[in-house]
């Protein structure tokens, strides 16, 4: 479960305080698959900053499996990020010069998983998101764009967090890929049991996931 209590973020900027994300509410449980819509500057990245424990509220509580993220020390949030939070990015960031698979196996190995289990878990997960043998052994350049989304959330998935959080996960793909993706990352929250977060523009595509959150000027408003 992902709970978010009455979480503000703001910034000096000059002789302005800006509010980037004011007085959020909102809970997701395990399973479920929610996006988040708003316009350049409504708070979107902000937020999702908070909830990845890349930044730290003002106030408020973010509490993900029962444990407040916000009242954690850098040292726990780092190993927090690396068990329990997974991210998949628009621009897929992975490594250029490994292999899919071994980028899947990568975040394992900062967990100290030893090498047969994560090497194990790495070819599950890639086959789960639809990577054959072949695919497996290249590198990314050597992959189609969703391809590389399709690895980089076999790659989120790695660690088994209890959260996704997805950037913009269909902004470099086209339409019929980016609906491929998260038809994926639909069924994933459910086979996986895992929370997932994606901000996104596709309204289209926005439409159709468990829940749908809009932000605007830093307020979170849930469309019905």
């Amino acid at each position: 479960m992902l709970r978010v209590s009455n979480v503000t973020r703001s910034f000096q900027s000059g002789d302005t305080v800006v509010t980037a994300v004011n007085r959020v509410n909102f809970a997701v449980p395990e399973g479920q698959f929610a996006s988040i819509i708003g316009t350049s500057g409504s708070g979107k990245s902000t937020l999702l900053s908070l909830l990845g424990a890349l930044d730290k509220p003002n106030a408020g509580s973010i509490e993900i499996d029962g444990k407040d993220i916000a009242k954690m020390g850098d040292h726990a949030l780092i190993q927090y990020r690396c068990q329990k939070i997974g991210f998949v990015f628009q621009n897929y960031n992975l490594v250029p010069n490994l292999s899919a698979l071994e980028n899947v196996m990568l975040p394992m190995e900062f967990a100290k998983v030893p090498v047969k289990k994560r090497t194990e878990r790495a070819i599950r997960l890639l086959m789960q998101v639809g990577i054959t043998d072949d695919q497996m052994k290249r590198r990314p350049g050597k992959l189609s764009g969703g391809q590389q989304q399709r690895v980089s959330i076999a790659r989120a998935l790695a660690n088994a967090p209890k959260l996704i959080l997805a950037d913009e996960p269909t902004g470099n793909l086209d339409s019929q890929t980016g609906k491929m993706v998260f038809d994926l990352l639909h069924g994933l929250a459910r086979s996986e049991n895992t929370t997932i977060i994606a901000v996104t523009h596709d309204l289209s595509i926005a439409g159709k996931t468990d829940r749908t959150f809009a932000l605007q000027d830093g307020v979170l408003t849930e469309k019905a």
